[in-house]
């Protein structure tokens, strides 16, 4: 069953009447409601292609948040081959809503990570939401840092609402975590790839995403703050978020001008929910060509590529 978006409802009614009639003709063969069904069905193809045409900042926040939207073990699953999996931060425990572990892309030995949020709520629960702990930071660090010694490439699919903010987690050195893990992105000598997948929240995507090539889907965000939170801040009101959203330039496209994101992969018409294998595929599309883009470089100037990378931060775009 399709889950619609709030601004999806008039679609929803279309498809919903497409639907009935497909059902009713099921029900009673010799009814022939092909004709109708049709041509409600183009009647919705051109309504999601005018809804997604210009969507708003806070609306792309909404298609960035979908719930069938395909998350980080997706990506894995179909990307990926001869993934082997490896836990723990060999200090407190093993954060589950981290996943990371050894792989070939196209025959290509990379080390991936990625946030993972689950599913359904079971996994949803295990996965803490995509909110990584300080223990599946450490666990990142300590991939990279496999990944620097074997010389290996590392990927990073990122899609987080932020770093878990809970009591434990402070204690146990959330901040620090988190700063060392985009320490260790700018130290090491491999090249480092990242897809903002879904939503990029605050130091907890900045942590996995502090790469040579940061690549965004075309629905996704990437912002040091939700719109709730930031209205919540600045006006003492989180219904602002619409305003908000607009405010944090949060979008691939206003990212892209500001250098923040290299590039922009498509997604299928209606979000890459509702064609999951051709999103996913256009992601390994787009990770294999940022990839071979660093091909050939030593490890001293892959670090200095992306060491000026961050560095120039700032100095286009902001002035529009």
């Amino acid at each position: 069953m399709t889950i619609y978006l709030e601004f999806e409802k008039p679609l929803a009614e279309i498809e919903g009447q497409a639907e009935e009639l497909r059902a009713l003709a099921r029900r009673s063969p010799e009814m022939d409601v092909e004709k109708e069904a049709a041509a409600l069905d183009r009647k919705s193809h051109d309504m999601l292609a005018q809804l997604y045409g210009n969507l708003t900042p806070w609306r792309k926040c909404q298609v960035a948040r979908h719930p069938e939207r395909p998350h980080c073990k997706d990506y894995i699953d179909r990307l990926f081959t001869e993934y082997t999996p490896l836990a723990g931060d060999r200090n407190f425990a093993d954060d589950h809503s981290v996943m990371g572990g050894l792989a070939r892309l196209n025959g290509r030995a990379v080390v991936v990570i990625g946030h993972e949020k689950g599913n359904d709520t079971k996994s949803r629960i295990e996965r803490n939401f995509g909110m990584a702990r300080p223990e599946g930071y450490r666990k990142a660090i300590r991939l990279m840092d496999l990944a620097h010694r074997f010389n290996l490439p590392v990927v990073t699919l990122v899609d987080t609402p932020g770093a878990y903010p809970g009591k434990g987690a402070e204690e146990r050195g959330q901040s620090e975590a988190i700063a060392r893990s985009t320490e260790k992105c700018l130290q090491i000598e491999v090249p480092l790839v990242s897809v903002i997948i879904g939503e990029g929240g605050s130091g907890g995507a900045v942590a996995f995403a502090t790469a040579n090539r940061v690549a965004m889907l075309e629905h996704s965000i990437y912002s040091v703050i939700s719109p709730e939170g930031c209205a919540s801040i600045l006006w003492k009101d989180a219904e602002k978020m619409r305003e908000a959203a607009e405010a944090l330039r949060l979008t691939a496209q206003e990212l892209k001008e500001l250098g923040v994101c290299d590039r922009i992969v498509a997604e299928p018409l209606g979000g890459a929910h509702r064609d999951a294998s051709a999103a996913i595929d256009a992601v390994g599309r787009e990770i294999g060509k940022m990839l071979d883009e660093l091909k050939g470089m030593d490890g001293k100037a892959i670090r200095a590529d992306r060491r000026k990378k961050y560095l120039d931060l700032g100095s286009k775009g902001l002035a529009a």
